[in-house]
């Protein structure tokens, strides 16, 4: 039987185990693909927690498998989908579940895999990398402009401060001291994280910041707020909706489209987005892999690949 990494009720990391599974159906409007690669994301064991996602009303299934983000090869698809055969390789959101040997994806939000991207980059995009351009051209700041990201080294933030620079944007991103050096490889202006950081930053950008992409919460966007010019410029990916909109800001708004994925693709293949996949592991090392993640000390992506 295929296997998965699931987590068998909400809590901790004691709640996550290895099990046999059936092989997924797809219903209508969904793919089943034979997974290469999943990417491996903060939400992932936020949802584990208990978190719930704007909007999600659904009673949680257990066991219920980990992870968002899918790269693979289509072997079946569902009632009324198009665009896709057995034998594409794909990448998308998986709709319960991604750390397995086979995902089941929306078909809206799946896009072919060009020939120039890897599975293991490809897996990197539908969550971290969408949701980074989502929010960039959420705040729609123009060339020059500067932007301010705090948790610039994880994940989203990564991808975030490229898809900025590469439309002409200044970034100033807060991190932990360990992350400056790729920040700084990436263009932007390196601001450490801890107390004074509000500081570090009016130092590093004296006329202000136009822009801020939050992907922390609490405090820090609380702080954050106090230095854009405009409250209309805040978003957050890491607080809820009402917390920020009492700022004056807003969430990032998720398009959760194909096109998207196309766009981020096609970044990745133009040079101007590197996931930068710092670690991979095996399925059968999956624990491993979202410890990594969870601890927070994780810079860049990483990665689970599932042998062929």
């Amino acid at each position: 039987m295929p296997k998965a990494y699931v987590f068998t009720r909400y809590g901790g990391p004691e709640t996550e185990a290895f099990v046999d599974v059936d092989r997924p159906s797809p219903g209508p409007g969904e793919v089943l693909v034979a997974v290469r690669a999943a990417g491996v994301n903060p939400v992932d064991w936020k949802l584990r927690q208990g978190y719930r996602r704007p909007g999600d009303t659904a009673e949680r299934v257990f066991p219920s498998v980990l992870g968002n983000e899918v790269a693979g090869v289509v072997e079946e698809t569902g009632e009324g989908v198009t665009g896709f055969a057995p034998g594409d390789e794909v990448f998308g959101t998986a709709v319960a579940g991604g750390y397995a040997e086979y995902a089941l994806l929306a078909a809206d939000i799946t896009a072919h895999r060009p020939a120039a991207l890897s599975f293991a980059a490809a897996a990197t995009l539908p969550v971290a990398a969408a949701t980074a351009y989502d929010g960039v051209h959420q705040l729609g700041l123009p060339a020059g402009a500067t932007l301010l990201v705090t948790g610039a080294g994880g994940g989203v933030g990564v991808a975030a401060v490229q898809i900025a620079r590469a439309l002409g944007v200044r970034v100033v991103g807060v991190a932990g001291e360990g992350k400056k050096a790729l920040l700084e490889s990436l263009g932007v202006v390196h601001v450490p994280s801890g107390p004074g950081w509000d500081e570090r930053v009016r130092a590093a950008a004296p006329d202000g910041v136009d822009g801020v992409y939050d992907l922390v919460g609490g405090e820090v966007l609380h702080t954050a707020a106090a230095l854009v010019k405009d409250p209309a410029k805040l978003i957050t990916a890491g607080a809820p909706a009402e917390e920020v909109e009492a700022l004056g800001g807003a969430r990032v708004l998720r398009a959760r489209s194909a096109d998207v994925l196309r766009a981020v693709a096609d970044l990745v293949v133009a040079g101007d987005l590197d996931p930068h996949i710092t670690r991979t592991f095996p399925l059968e090392r999956a624990d491993e892999a979202l410890r990594e993640v969870e601890s927070g000390h994780a810079q860049g992506k990483t990665v689970i690949e599932v042998a062929g």
